[in-house]
């Protein structure tokens, strides 16, 4: 899924130069096709979903953020169990968020 994996990309090429919509839309269309050949719990799939959960928040849209980085977490712990880098880095992303947000018991746990 090369093709797929350039979109990925594009996204984050785009988020780093501050074309939010342009990332967006990147992703969307690689989350849409790794849903389609993956399915929505393959890691791959759950790179895309955790990359539009630092879009939202860089956004700050953080009610979209959170539901990502929910489901980006639930399937990476699902795939690769509680402690695996990649798993933790979405813990982190998730209590990032929840200090932004002053909600700081969650944010601690």
């Amino acid at each position: 899924m090369s093709t797929l994996d350039t979109v990925n990309n594009l996204g984050l090429l785009y988020a780093d130069q501050g074309k939010m919509a342009e990332a967006e839309a990147m992703y969307r269309r690689a989350l849409e096709g790794y849903e389609k050949a993956w399915g929505p719990e393959h890691t791959s799939t759950l790179g895309t979903v955790n990359n539009l959960g630092l879009l939202y928040k860089d956004q700050g849209k953080m009610a979209e953020a959170e539901a990502m980085y929910r489901r980006a977490l639930e399937g990476k712990e699902k795939a690769w169990g509680p402690e695996h880098t990649s798993t933790l880095g979405t813990v982190n992303n998730l209590g990032v968020l929840y200090k932004d947000q002053g909600k700081m018991a969650e944010a601690e746990a």
